[in-house]
């Protein structure tokens, strides 16, 4: 399963903020039942009318299974990181089951 999160952030944090929005992110990362984890920016790839850069930072999760994903949303990490939701304007979440990779 993979989990896919986007977070638009307010314009008007301090550096101090956005770097306790980014430990956190990365925080994240530290669970268990996390198997791989990225954290990162909108590429510079060439605009299109399909590409949207509008968010800020992109997390995304890959689990084994959905009682993984499960584990990790009610892990104590994941929900100090939730206290940080003040920070973010929108958070916008994709869950995907995996049904081929190479």
């Amino acid at each position: 399963m993979i989990h896919s999160v986007y977070f638009w952030l307010r314009d008007d944090l301090t550096e101090a903020q956005r770097r306790q929005f980014t430990d956190g992110l990365a925080s994240l990362l530290t669970i268990d039942t996390v198997r791989h984890g990225y954290v990162g920016t909108p590429a510079e790839t060439p605009p299109r009318p399909i590409i949207d850069s509008s968010y800020d930072y992109a997390l995304v999760t890959v689990f084994d299974d959905l009682a993984a994903h499960d584990a990790y949303q009610v892990d104590p990490v994941h929900d100090a990181f939730r206290e940080l939701a003040p920070l973010w304007t929108k958070v916008q979440i994709y869950d995907t089951t995996v049904t081929a990779s190479s």
